[in-house]
């Protein structure tokens, strides 16, 4: 069954999956006016064939059956249900209280999906990832929504990532491959409306193949168009994928898709209440055939516009059925794909589910964050962590993935501080979240150097200029790949916040005319250092390493175990890495 809607010579095929709906209607919208057609059922499907319609058409579904959402039955035809496998959608998601109200229709609220122009897939030359260069986590709204000189109607789009700016400042940064936050089509949780707030991060999505058209305003075309760009300018491309929840909730939230039409597609405790090992209200279940079907669809359709690889949000739900399996079908289902057996895959190794937390534990030929390098690196130079530790990350944790390295190793990502207010803070200031601060990470391994915040004192911001340059340099001297979260570099801020998701203002936006040029200099030579030796950093290379104290005689036990050791000299065929943290210095050669 090829699901979605697919446009042929004379009209277009309809499919979706219903298995426990009594009927389903698919729905033709001309303006305001809709057409209701019936379909027929063959086996799980829903199909129908409608002559005379072809790409532009605007559809969607309503689905009759039995309401009974204490046993997974969502039924209402009076909600507008939008296709899994939607490409485009006519506009965003709205939170709005009908969505959830059992006989409110919400054909006039709900995102209508666009029947898809058939695109020729882009030719395909090899992943463009390479540890010598960095991977660049950013936000696609906020990274260029104050950009000076990305024009007005372009800011905050991905087609302004091609902008010739933009690319100039990856460039100088030695940016490898960039890495994008969600870009499906997402909806607000629903407290945030009320709070005056939107979710900025995009975490929440519903679509899992359509763009969100405020990211996207020129739809697939813009997405591929800008992977073109970025790849012209020998720059990759990743994306984040969120295929662990959707933006359903709990028994509380919208019915908007996946929910109305095959609530089986979320995971159930043998009580039939929702699992949450995700901590957003449900959980997909990668178990059952037909999500799997949904997310490998997806990889693929992205796949197709020339994307080079993927991270997956809280990846140990993928392999859950309902414990993490790392044989789970959908590894070997990516692996035997001939479009996505060459693309690289990133797991976040953990949830917040029952043996949750998997670093490691991912296929062989899988990368995965690495938050152990994250901590000892920032005990090490907050003074509370031994040099054994950070050498051992430094080398690319041998210790969790043995060699070759598997690590993507990073010192601040989209949640948690920033670099520059992990160096400011102790603690967080998420008031502008509305949860009275109790939200976000409470212990984020931060000093201050006894100032809360912005300072006017020269000295404490020495200090803390002194420890990003300290930190940024041990990052580039890391085996591994290694990643930089947008703005890290030129020392943004989000001014304490460390859960920002509900911050599409300035919060997160990143501010491109207050950047600290000296730092954001100092990182392209850092980049240039890395790029230049990348035999130092291919992680298939073997390790051979020497480490010398300080002082030049050779490490000690005494040296390995104890907290207050000053730091070491690494010296690698090519390179020497001298770690002092006493005087706050990385020298690198």
């Amino acid at each position: 069954m090829t699901p979605g809607a697919c446009p042929f010579d004379g009209g277009t095929r309809f499919a979706v999956r219903a298995r426990d709906a009594a009927t389903v209607l698919l729905c033709l919208f001309d303006g305001d006016d809709e057409r209701r057609v019936a379909m027929t059922r063959d086996g799980d499907w829903f199909v129908v064939e409608v002559a005379g319609i072809g790409p532009g058409q605007l559809y969607g579904y309503r689905a009759n059956g039995e309401w009974a959402p204490d046993r997974g039955r969502w039924f209402d035809p009076a909600k507008l249900l939008v296709d899994p496998y939607a490409i485009e959608l006519d506009r965003r998601f709205a939170y709005d209280p009908a969505l959830s109200t059992f006989g409110s229709d919400t054909a006039a609220i709900v995102p209508r999906a666009i029947v898809p122009a058939l695109l020729e897939p882009v030719a395909f030359e090899g992943p463009r990832i390479d540890p010598a260069r960095p991977i660049y986590e950013l936000n696609v709204r906020g990274f260029t929504m104050l950009h000076p000189d990305v024009p007005e109607a372009q800011r905050g789009t991905i087609a302004a990532l091609g902008h010739p700016s933009v690319i100039a400042h990856l460039r100088k940064i030695g940016v490898g491959t960039v890495e994008l936050m969600p870009i499906v089509a997402w909806i607000d949780e629903r407290h945030l409306p009320p709070l005056g707030l939107s979710n900025a991060w995009g975490y929440n999505p519903v679509a899992m193949l359509a763009i969100d058209p405020g990211l996207a305003p020129g739809g697939v075309a813009e997405l591929r168009d800008t992977i073109a760009a970025l790849h012209a300018a020998d720059i990759g491309v990743i994306l984040d994928v969120v295929f662990n929840h959707s933006g359903e909730s709990d028994v509380h939230g919208p019915i908007l898709s996946l929910r109305g039409l095959d609530d089986r597609s979320y995971a159930h405790a043998p009580d039939g209440s929702l699992i949450n090992d995700t901590g957003t209200g449900n959980t997909l279940d990668a178990g059952d055939a037909g999500v799997r079907d949904l997310i490998l669809a997806s990889l693929r359709h992205f796949a197709s516009l020339g994307v080079d690889g993927f991270r997956f949000d809280l990846a140990p739900v993928i392999a859950r059925s309902p414990g993490f399996d790392m044989h789970a079908p959908i590894f070997a289902a990516i692996a035997a794909d001939l479009v996505l057996a060459d693309r690289v895959m990133i797991a976040e190794p953990w949830d917040i589910g029952p043996g949750g937390y998997q670093l490691g534990n991912f296929p062989a030929d899988w990368l995965e964050w690495n938050d152990r390098y994250r901590d000892d690196v920032r005990r090490f130079w907050r003074g509370d962590g031994g040099v054994g530790p950070l050498a051992t990350r430094v080398m690319g944790s041998s210790d969790i993935f043995g060699s070759p390295t598997r690590s993507v190793n990073f010192l601040a990502a989209h949640d948690g501080f920033t670099l520059a207010d992990l160096v400011a803070h102790v603690d967080r200031h998420n008031h502008a979240n509305g949860e009275d601060n109790r939200d976000g990470h409470g212990d984020n391994l931060s000093w201050n150097h006894g100032v809360e915040g912005p300072t006017a004192d020269p000295a404490i911001e020495a200090a803390r200029t002194a420890d990003l340059r300290a930190l940024l340099a041990t990052l580039f001297a890391t085996r591994g790949h290694i990643q930089l979260t947008a703005g890290d570099e030129f020392g943004r801020s989000q001014q304490g916040n460390n859960n920002a998701y509900a911050q599409d203002n300035a919060i997160t936006w990143i501010d491109w005319t207050a950047r600290n040029t000296e730092l954001e200099d100092y990182v392209a030579g850092l980049a240039r250092w890395r790029r230049e030796r990348p035999a130092v950093f291919d992680r298939n290379v073997p390790d051979q390493a020497s480490w010398l104290a300080l002082d030049g005689a050779a490490m000690t036990p005494m040296h390995w175990e104890a907290t207050d050791c000053p730091g070491f000299e690494l010296r690698l065929p090519g390179a020497s890495i001298r770690i002092d943290r006493a005087g706050r210095i990385v020298t690198l050669r």
